[in-house]
């Protein structure tokens, strides 16, 4: 009898997954995978749950079929009579089960299980086909607000065999706003807009792209007459068209004016500045401007002070030399314009003083083989890999073989002088090469063969520096992550929202709100042989960066196509150096200096003059930077710095002691234009000039003429210096728009 169950099942097995054996690899992990058995949050867990215990997603197949087998004397299956295995009763409901019920006796998933244990309950073995890729059918999408459109999946084989495995997918939506999927595939369109679902099964990810046109009626030929002064608007006016979103019209030059030095170098235009602009009458003066803003000694300024945000420069962790010489080094390679894939080789390729070779003090700041893999990951391809250290990467296709393999590359890395904590000692550290060392990886307690995540993997007896192919692998044109992460990165600088979003989360699940777009970018870095100045003359010369903040019927709601310029507030040092530089009161700054340990850390001011945005490092005294969101450098992400608004600052603008500190001293900008000026129109036009960029409007200057004339002796510069406060206050003056 017992004999005859088990072919009826062999058969039951064989309709189901269309082969002659259950696979544990390719058929059993996908289920318990899919009813989330092995996820975090229950057996997959560190210590599992109920004491058992399986690999996070499936990562481990091995070590997953021993676990079910073999551990607890094999009491979770009982080969005589499957149905009562407790891998079957548990989460059926049987026999009471903290997880709850996950699947009927009359599912898929239960006849599976029982099959594989009724087989034997074989174990995966090496020569089991893997998948290789996995696709979501139909690729492309378009779909009105309130339908439904249901998926399909399917897995390839590295036997060639191709698998519906939809009903063994997890899916995600990758724009919540637009639309929401249930486990079954079923999209739902909620919103407008573009979306990506993304089906996840067996570490391998598909996409597909979901568009739902907004409901506006926009006549084509907008879309034609609009301005198009590179690519990247035709791909942007593409996008737009088909979801039917209309294009604001290009900003006015006052607006421009002010935008693009704020984007570009960080401070606004002065009075002659702006006044020299806008009487020009040239066509190209636009153009004209940009290239000599990529000119001035202030861009260098402000772009140091952002690589030096992203390699985290920070005296926290440095000693007072190494910050110095760290943010030098950037600072020459941004001077040079040093093109960025030779920027990131020499940072990676470091060796030798920290003081001599600022680079080195990247390999300070990670001190351990894990660290510096992470972080080089993070900062140059936009990859946070850092999951993939205990288990494969539950969002991204990295392994954990792959995670081990990539950070042997740098277990040969020493340095004289290293401590545990970079603050020790005076900071002058020796880095250099040792001919051993390997990284071992804790589950296998072996190395892996070094090599680069999507890369070829280097003999344990090469004796040279295993970061060369790391840096050649890293930057090489056809890498998919490395012209992209930059680009991204910079995009997000100019427009407040990158293509990919979070700028840091470049993983394939994560896709660009437009792939064409970022690709075509990317690859126009790349004929550019990396000069950044050159992405961002591309960029800041479309009519996409031109274009208004103002919205136009049809596109307010919208804030990821680029339909017009979105407003962000200011960084915090570009504010404080506005507000600085409209009252002409220079900040003074305190250096934060951690001499080591043992010893209390001492203040030094900088020299005076010292705009924030020319600041070496993030350990600096300042309640206003520290109140507007400045960048602590602590991990690398963006998320370190913030321009969300807070109840602080607007306490802060209203009663704190910079703003109204600045307004209220005695020889300010407020003080000279008073005793030049007797003109009280003038003296208002001046103010909204200097702060503003623009003239008040006949409204706003009667109505403060009518008060200025109602104000005497004291009680006059009492009231210019609320009018500042008031223009300086504004959302006008916070935001870049």
């Amino acid at each position: 009898m017992k004999h005859i169950l088990t072919i009826l099942l062999l058969f039951i097995a064989g309709q189901c997954n269309a082969q002659e054996t259950v696979s544990f690899r390719n058929d059993v992990l996908p289920v318990l995978s899919k009813m989330g058995c092995n996820s975090g949050a229950c057996h997959g867990a560190l210590a599992g749950k109920g004491g058992f215990r399986l690999s996070l997603h499936g990562y481990d197949p091995k070590s997953d079929h021993f676990n079910t087998t073999r551990e607890a004397r094999g009491r979770r299956l009982e080969m005589s009579d499957p149905g009562r295995s407790l891998l079957l009763t548990k989460p059926t409901g049987v026999v009471p089960h903290k997880g709850g019920v996950r699947f009927t006796e009359d599912s898929k998933s239960y006849k599976i299980l029982q099959a594989w244990i009724a087989e034997g309950a074989k174990a995966p073995v090496d020569l089991d086909p893997e998948v290789v890729s996995v696709e979501i059918e139909p690729k492309t999408s378009t779909v009105s607000k309130g339908s439904a459109k249901g998926l399909k999946v399917v897995a390839h084989f590295s036997d060639g065999e191709k698998r519906d495995v939809t009903q063994w997918a997890k899916f995600t939506s990758a724009n919540g706003a637009v639309t929401e999927v249930d486990q079954h595939g079923e999209v739902s369109v909620i919103g407008h807009g573009e979306s990506a679902v993304t089906a996840w099964y067996s570490s391998k990810i598909g996409i597909a792209r979901i568009t739902s046109p907004f409901p506006n009626e926009v006549d084509g030929e907008l879309f034609t007459s609009s301005p198009k002064f590179n690519f990247i608007d035709d791909l942007v006016l593409e996008q737009l068209q088909r979801l039917n979103l209309p294009p604001s019209p290009l900003a006015s030059d006052e607006v421009f004016l002010r935008r693009v030095f704020l984007d570009t170098i960080g401070k606004l235009p002065t009075t002659e500045e702006r006044d020299v602009f806008l009487a020009n009458d040239a066509d190209d003066k636009r153009a004209t401007l940009i290239d000599e803003l990529l000119q001035r000694p202030e861009f260098v300024d402000y772009w140091t002070y952002q690589w030096s945000d992203l390699l985290l420069v920070n005296g926290t962790k440095l000693r007072p030399k190494a910050v110095e010489a760290f943010y030098k080094w950037i600072r020459k390679n941004v001077e040079d314009n040093t093109p960025w894939d030779e920027f990131v080789r020499k940072v990676l390729t470091a060796k030798g003083s920290s003081i001599e070779n600022g680079a080195t003090n990247f390999f300070a700041l990670h001190q351990d083989p894990e660290n510096m893999a992470e972080n080089a990951s993070q900062a140059f391809l936009g990859l946070s890999i850092a999951c993939a250290k205990c288990h494969n990467h539950p969002l991204e296709k990295w392994t954990n073989d792959q995670y081990y393999a990539f950070a042997n590359l740098f277990s040969r890395v020493r340095a004289k002088g290293w401590g545990g904590d970079a603050r020790n000692g005076d900071g002058v550290r020796t880095l250099f090469l040792a001919s051993t060392g390997e990284l071992i990886q804790p589950i296998t307690g072996k190395p892996q063969l070094p090599a680069p995540l999507d890369g070829e993997p280097i003999d344990f007896a090469w004796s040279g520096d295993r970061r060369e192919p790391l840096a050649k692998w890293m930057t090489a044109p056809e890498n998919p992550y490395f012209a992209r992460s930059i680009t991204n990165r910079v995009w997000s600088r100019f427009f407040a929202v990158g293509l990919v979003e979070d700028v840091d989360d470049l993983r394939v699940s994560n896709p660009a709100s437009n792939e064409k777009l970022l690709s075509a970018t990317a690859d126009f870095l790349v004929e550019k042989d990396y000069d950044l100045k050159e992405l961002m003359r591309a960029i800041l010369n479309s009519a996409t960066y031109q274009r208004s903040s103002q919205t136009a019927l049809g596109n307010e709601t919208e804030k990821r196509f680029y339909s017009r310029y979105y407003p962000r507030r200011l960084m915090a040092e570009v504010l404080l150096d506005a507000v600085s530089d409209v009252t002409e009161v220079p900040t003074k700054f305190t250096q934060l200096l951690l001499p080591g340990a043992g010893v209390k850390k001492i203040e030094t001011p900088y020299p005076e003059g010292t705009r924030a945005i020319q600041l070496y490092d993030s350990a600096v005294k300042s309640r206003f930077l520290k109140t507007f969101g400045r960048n602590d450098r602590e991990i690398t992400c963006e998320c370190q710095r913030t321009d969300e608004p807070s109840m602080v600052q607007v306490l802060h603008i209203a009663n704190g002691d910079t703003l109204n500190a600045k307004l209220e001293t005695k020889d300010n900008r407020i003080a000279k234009l008073m005793a030049e000026l007797e003109d009280d129109k003038e003296l208002i036009r001046q103010a909204y000039v200097a702060t503003l960029l623009r003239d008040p409007t006949d409204e706003e200057s009667e109505k403060l003429l009518a008060a200025m004339k109602a104000a005497e002796g004291s009680k006059r510069r009492e009231l210019v210096e609320d009018l500042y406060w008031s223009l300086m206050s504004s959302r006008e003056f916070l935001f870049n728009h």
